[in-house]
């Protein structure tokens, strides 16, 4: 087991994985930026670093002081978190060739799952289910396009190869808006992921988003840890998660985390990764693979009992999972809310200083978050300052016991999405379960009329 780990991210997921190396008995190292100074998790850190000012592209995705905090350090191993440098393969790449281990899957794992063309044909080779849509990378002869998108059927969607996080899209729904929309793409994708190449793929109209989480060592058989449903969403950013998904059958289910783990095989995946798909009348559809722990892994974690965190840095050093795939079992029902500085309707960032912090308790109540009163939300980063997440027996206690943590909770100095969350979680449709991608989206428009 290392001795020293350097966590190289910020906000609750920096303090979620200090806190797995605390009890593992290992030593934590954080970086920081100057806007992250007074942050919770530096000053519980065993040793701190400031890499750089408040800019991301001079500190959390500067690789050169990142590496270099590491070797002053000795830190043995980088946890890269989620965001940032995460699924940066050249980073992943970098790490290694400076003799610190990477605490996530091989350099060319990530090369493969992260250019979305390469991972679709990697995935159709595993027998994984995928969208109908062009074999490869668009070419720029309009006519071939033109005969891709009428096989494939209107509307179709145009995605950037090298795109992510809900960005590099465009839906077409005639051949009239076709050829500008994918010449759009393309300088859209080269500008935001330094690769032009796009994709087509069948646009479907009314899915679900259920993703597979996947653990894998070396030279073992890989574990699917049951599944996620992350539908409630808005602009492809996920808003509330919650596992197992409501109403899918469990053998459809099982076949699907079956195919995941053949493919973590054939492509030689190590540590922790999800399979994403969109599900409509009863088939799932591959999107993506995300070679990180991800923002909604405690409901997971909640389920099956499974510390996902611990268990990638057991990974990486080199042990075995100590678990197996008959040893899963999922347990009641979890589910988490994302927590943002924001306006909860228009969704404006909310940034400054919080005046007054009072997190929920009880049963089944986890909260994962750097925040504390008095603490200054920076301006420089993502607007979420924690989750809240309920385990209960059913779904439908999970439910009430959300509505009562989000009533105990107070954050004052700043706005947060908390009254958007207290809506849905009594909202007739999503209390029903099997909400699609689109009806968060529909729903906030219905409420501004």
């Amino acid at each position: 087991m290392f001795k020293k780990i350097l966590i190289a991210n910020r906000g609750e997921i920096a303090l979620r994985i200090q806190r797995a190396c605390r009890e593992m008995g290992v030593q934590a190292v954080m970086v920081y930026s100057e806007a992250d100074r007074d942050a919770k998790y530096v000053k519980l850190a065993d040793e701190a670093v400031c890499i750089g000012p408040a800019a991301s592209a001079q500190s959390y995705l500067n690789m050169p002081a990142i590496i270099s905090a590491a070797e002053v350090t000795d830190a043995e191993a980088i946890h890269p978190g989620y965001g940032f440098l995460s699924e940066n393969a050249d980073f992943a790449e970098r790490v290694e060739k400076s003799g610190f281990q990477f605490i996530g899957p091989t350099p060319e794992s990530i090369r493969i799952m992260g250019d979305k063309v390469s991972a679709k044909q990697a995935m159709i080779k595993a027998g994984v289910p995928c969208v109908p849509g062009s074999e490869g990378a668009l070419p720029d002869d309009p006519v071939i396009i033109k005969r891709t998108a009428k096989a494939v059927g209107y509307p179709v969607i145009i995605k950037a190869a090298g795109g992510g996080g809900g960005r590099g899209m465009r839906v077409v729904h005639t051949e009239a808006a076709l050829i500008h929309a994918v010449q759009t793409t393309k300088a859209e994708a080269g500008a935001a992921f330094g690769n032009p190449e796009v994709y087509m793929e069948k646009f479907l109209q009314n899915p679900r988003h259920v993703e597979i989480q996947v653990l894998a060592a070396q030279y073992q058989p890989a574990v699917w840890l049951g599944e996620r449903d992350c539908s409630m969403q808005r602009r492809h950013q996920k808003v509330i998660e919650e596992a197992p998904a409501p109403g899918i059958p469990r053998k459809l289910i099982e076949k699907i985390g079956e195919r995941c783990v053949a493919a973590c095989k054939k492509i030689g995946y190590r540590g922790a990764g999800t399979f994403e798909f969109l599900y409509e009348n009863g088939e799932f559809y591959f999107i993506e693979m995300n070679t990180r722990v991800q923002v909604e892994h405690p409901v997971t974690e909640l389920v099956t009992g499974v510390d996902i965190v611990k268990t990638q840095i057991l990974v990486a050093a080199g042990e075995k999972l100590p678990f197996t795939q008959r040893q899963i079992e999922i347990k009641g029902h979890a589910i988490e809310c994302r927590i943002n500085a924001e306006d909860p309707y228009k969704f404006t960032p909310s940034p400054g200083r919080i005046t007054a912090w009072h997190a929920p308790g009880g049963p089944g109540v986890r909260v994962d978050s750097h925040i504390y009163a008095n603490y200054f939300v920076p301006p420089n980063y993502d607007s979420m300052i924690g989750k809240i997440i309920v385990h209960a027996d059913t779904r439908e206690q999970a439910l009430a016991r959300m509505s009562s943590a989000l009533s105990e909770t107070a954050v004052e100095g700043i706005t947060t999405n908390i009254a958007l969350h207290r809506e849905l979680m009594v909202d007739a449709k999503f209390m029903g379960g099997g909400t699609n991608i689109h009806y968060l989206e529909d729903w906030l428009s219905k409420r501004d009329r």
